[in-house]
């Protein structure tokens, strides 16, 4: 049986990325975001032609309660089993302030997307997994993340988002050693430098670190890249790693002499 996928802001950047490896796989996709569904017919098209059985557009903000019922009673409705959550939908501060600038209106909104949204989408999602498993014991069920590694290395100009990455980080944590008892694992997946929107506006800074041997691999990372790490486990490819990390960052992250 083809794998059922909700991907949450998986109609652009790293999301996108993982739909379309997914898509190449063959899996039905969910995708939600909060455009409307007319912008996003050239996305869904795309999936499609890629070899997406099946494709949906849930329209909804994860940060909201009532959005967040809506998305899962439209997959369920479509899919009626969903075989994995893809954690992806997050968002940069509005603007870029010093540690000792924050506001509590940027604070609440970054961790409101980041952190809360997915916390409780995925309560909702763990409860179908745990009731369904045994339905399709083919498809073992799994939970993805899409953290940072800002969960682990300060940027002070942009606070919120770490502390959003770190939670989201123990969230995966939490998540695994509850789930493990019904065999449903939950990764976390950490990407470093990323082309997307959310990188745009700082990505020849970004360039320009690399160059001076700020990653090992001397290039800055595609959404492919994660989607790839992201089909692995999709595929059962870690089937003896619930809780872990799968670093995305070319080597950034690796100490050095």
């Amino acid at each position: 049986m083809t794998k059922n996928v909700l991907i949450t802001g998986g109609s652009r950047g790293i999301g996108l990325g993982i739909a379309r490896e997914l898509a190449k796989a063959g899996c039905n996709l969910a995708i939600n975001g909060i455009r409307e569904a007319n912008n996003i017919i050239k996305v869904l098209e795309e999936l499609k032609g890629l070899g997406a059985q099946k494709v949906i557009y849930c329209q909804g903000n994860i940060a909201i309660a009532q959005d967040r019922s809506k998305v899962i009673e439209e997959v369920l409705g479509t899919f009626e089993q969903l075989h994995v959550l893809v954690n992806n939908a997050g968002v940069g501060p509005l603007k870029r302030l010093d540690l000792l600038e924050t506001t509590e209106e940027s604070y609440d909104r970054v961790m409101d997307i980041n952190l809360k949204g997915p916390f409780f989408l995925t309560q909702k999602v763990a409860d179908h997994m745990i009731q369904h498993k045994d339905r399709d014991k083919e498809n073992v069920p799994c939970i993805i993340n899409i953290s940072s590694i800002s969960a682990t290395t300060a940027s002070i100009n942009r606070g919120e988002y770490c502390l959003s990455k770190a939670g989201l980080s123990m969230m995966t944590q939490l998540f695994a050693t509850k789930l493990g008892e019904f065999g449903i694992p939950v990764y976390e997946v950490r990407p470093g430098v990323i082309e997307t929107d959310m990188t745009a506006k700082v990505l020849r800074k970004y360039q320009e670190m690399i160059d001076m041997g700020l990653t090992l691999q001397s290039r800055i990372g595609s959404p492919e890249d994660v989607g790839k790490a992201v089909l692995a486990l999709v595929e059962g490819r870690f089937p003896y790693s619930t809780g872990q990390v799968i670093m995305v960052d070319g080597g950034l992250t690796t100490p050095r002499l």
